[in-house]
């Protein structure tokens, strides 16, 4: 923990950004910070008091930032569960402390100040309940303090929408119910797109819109949809794709969370994803109904298991 504290804290003075957000995803996604953990207690603090120091307020970074170290290392994990205060509400309130250099004899308005942020912040991480999430409780927690420090100091800090991309990484993603969470993006790839990735688009936005978007693609196009699955799909689902989707190449997707090959001996190099699989299913153009269906139930299973997997 204590080589974690150093290189979060060599990160901080190397940033030159007002940013809070920014400075807080710099710091998440550092391959030394788990998803979850005590250096949380230490990493949110330290955002704010980088982002208040290159917004012009004068005191000393460094000592700070040690200062901050010294009081996050001494939360103890788990405190959000066993202490019922979160750790990312605690590090943020010790950096107000520090930056007004309050204590527990303190007289001046800052410390009620410190005490009205807390309360506020945790209010809102109460209505949202567990389980716990370091990165949800840090941008909350952020969004309270710029707001609260808006309002009572007169200090503007940058301000942003966040949607959160570390669902993948947290089995224990509230997805919707998280104020931060956005839809994944999913992209169902093969060589011309006229087949079986439109039937998975199709079936996807049917079955799974409240939890992903969805998307399809291909390496080649063709002037249309394969009009046997616009016809089965339409007579068991109930989905016209004639008039819902057509064909495209890769690089008319949007940035994709996740990347699903048809079966086709597609790679797509060019496509960056946070996961990817590969689904082998048979091309069934220019064969029977039946063996039609066999591909679009196979479809149709393969995104339960999708749903049931990521969401």
């Amino acid at each position: 923990m204590k080589q974690k504290a150093e290189m979060i804290k060599k990160e901080c003075m190397s940033l030159h950004t007002d940013d809070p957000y920014e400075i807080l995803l710099h710091l998440m996604n550092l391959p030394f910070i788990n998803m979850h953990g005590p250096e949380h207690h230490i990493l949110d603090g330290a955002a704010l008091l980088t982002a208040l120091y290159h917004h012009g307020l004068e005191f000393n970074l460094e000592e700070a930032l040690d200062e901050m170290i010294q009081r996050g290392s001494m939360m103890p994990g788990a405190i959000c569960g066993k202490w019922g205060v979160c750790g990312s509400v605690s590090s943020i309130g010790a950096a107000m402390s520090i930056l007004h250099e309050t204590g527990p004899l303190s007289s001046h308005p800052y410390y009620k100040d410190h005490m009205n942020y807390t309360s506020k912040a945790l209010c809102h991480l109460s209505i949202i309940g567990g389980p716990r999430c370091c990165k949800r409780n840090a941008f909350l927690s952020m969004n309270i303090a710029v707001e609260f420090m808006k309002e009572h100091w007169n200090i503007h800090l940058p301000q942003h929408t966040i949607q959160c991309d570390f669902s993948l990484r947290n089995q224990q993603c509230l997805k919707s119910k998280c104020p931060f969470h956005r839809k994944l993006k999913v992209a169902f790839i093969c060589v011309h797109n006229s087949c079986r990735s439109q039937i998975a688009e199709a079936l996807g936005k049917h079955m799974a819109s409240d939890y992903f978007d969805f998307y399809s693609a291909g390496t080649e196009t063709k002037p249309q949809i394969n009009q046997d699955a616009v016809r089965l799909i339409k007579n068991h689902y109930g989905i016209d794709m004639n008039t819902t989707q057509y064909s495209k190449l890769l690089n008319e997707l949007p940035e994709l969370d996740l990347v699903i090959t048809m079966g086709c001996n597609v790679l797509c190099p060019t496509l960056p994803c946070k996961y990817r699989e590969d689904w082998g299913l048979e091309d069934p153009t220019g064969q029977s109904d039946e063996e039609f269906m066999k591909v679009i139930h196979q479809i149709e299973e393969n995104i339960n298991r999708l749903i049931e997997q990521f969401s």
